[in-house]
């Protein structure tokens, strides 16, 4: 991550969560961004941390190609934050990659990929910790810190949208 704080500090409390430096930065980075990503990194609840629409805490499940060039990852909710799971679908993917702990990499969506990364593959990864939306030559990246891993998609644009899912859990 280049703005995103992951390891930031507040007095003498250390390992602290801080989207500030980005969200100072998201104005002019935002307008450099294509429609969809710029919309998403955009929107007021993705970084608010008790918000339902936030990333943070969402589970990667399953990676799968839409097209020659198309990739669509769900991320499950978690019921006690959440009430909908989150479906982005990366256009014009030029670079996938996911490093879990422990040295296991899925590289490049090469020809050879399979039509589906599975569920066990991204689940390692754990939950969503923060993520960062940044311009690229070739559209933007999208940058997700996860508790066991990272995961890095370049890509022309994205779309993200919120898709409701049955809670037993009350939220509310």
């Amino acid at each position: 991550m280049k703005y995103v704080e992951l390891d930031g500090r507040v007095g003498d409390l250390t390992g602290v969560l801080d989207p500030g430096p980005y969200l100072e930065r998201l104005p002019v980075l935002g307008g450099r961004l294509p429609p969809g990503a710029r919309a998403f990194a955009t929107d007021p609840e993705h970084y608010d941390f008790s918000g339902r629409r936030c990333v943070k805490d969402l589970l990667p499940r399953e990676a799968r190609r839409t097209g020659d060039e198309n990739v669509e990852i769900r991320f499950g909710h978690s019921c006690w934050k959440h009430d909908e799971d989150l479906v982005v679908r990366y256009l014009g993917v030029s670079r996938f990659q996911a490093d879990i702990l422990g040295g296991r990499a899925l590289d490049d969506l090469g020809e050879a990929a399979p039509d589906s990364l599975g569920a066990t593959a991204l689940g390692d990864l754990g939950e969503v910790v923060l993520d960062e939306i940044l311009p690229h030559p070739a559209g933007c990246t999208h940058e997700l810190a996860c508790r066991s891993g990272t995961l890095l998609v370049v890509c022309r644009d994205l779309e993200a949208d919120w898709v409701a899912v049955d809670c037993p859990e009350d939220l509310g």
